[in-house]
């Protein structure tokens, strides 16, 4: 595990582009799956304000880590956001992006995605590989769309699963922990003073921190990288 931590969020944001960008910049093809949230939202800008050539989108191939059962055009879809704030600034070929269609019946699109990550990822032991995950964090802990009260879905057996939040019921699609633990690199981008103390539980291994999804994530490969702001990394007790 490594922990960047910024001063500010924009900072953050920075930071971790920076990173992409060297990422971007020494491989020849590279699978993401992007995260929804406020956090991204600034790192999308961030991106599209640094001029990437067109040849160097062209090695990227786009996902998503979770999306909202709801049309590509609505407010809360994670799609709409980044089109808004990277995919409409950038030049990437349309066959590059890799959305997942929230206005379907989400039993089937869960079913469908899992195909498209099989057909589009490289194969790795027998199961599909993204080169990077990113992952955000919510105030109670869950990550991608698997929150605690449906921490069962980290072990499903398929790679995308339907999840409800356990609030306004509304229905998602989300990758499961077969898929995120078996990335090359996973990276959490988590912002502000609401995520410091799961963060410190998380990553001091303090009590209770086991029925929080974002525990969960441990990569195979041992590649897990936590981008964090100095709100966000206030509980950690051991920050170097």
């Amino acid at each position: 595990m490594q922990l960047k931590i910024s001063n500010t969020k924009q900072q953050t944001a920075e930071d971790f582009t920076d990173w992409l960008i060297g990422l971007i910049g020494s491989s020849d093809g590279l699978h993401i799956a992007l995260s929804g949230g406020s956090t991204p939202k600034i790192v999308f800008d961030e991106l599209a304000s640094r001029g990437i050539s067109k040849n160097d989108w062209r090695k990227v191939h786009l996902y998503w880590g979770d999306e909202r059962c709801v049309p590509p055009d609505n407010t809360e879809s994670n799609y709409k956001m980044t089109v808004e704030h990277l995919l409409s600034k950038i030049d990437i070929p349309e066959e590059n992006i890799h959305r997942i269609r929230g206005e379907n019946d989400p039993r089937q699109e869960a079913k469908r995605y899992s195909e498209v990550l099989k057909e589009k990822l490289p194969m790795m032991d027998g199961l599909p590989q993204f080169d990077l995950i990113i992952l955000g964090m919510g105030d109670d802990g869950h990550t991608a769309s698997i929150f605690p009260y449906e921490i069962g879905l980290w072990n499903a057996d398929q790679l995308c699963e339907v999840a409800e939040h356990p609030e306004t019921g509304q229905k998602r699609i989300t990758i499961t922990g077969k898929i995120i633990n078996h990335a090359a690199t996973v990276a959490f981008l988590v912002t502000g003073e609401s995520k410091a103390e799961k963060v410190g539980e998380i990553i001091d291994k303090r009590g209770g921190f086991k029925s929080y999804p974002a525990n969960l994530v441990h990569p195979l490969s041992g590649n897990l990288l936590w981008f964090l702001d100095r709100a966000a990394a206030a509980g950690i007790t051991n920050q170097s």
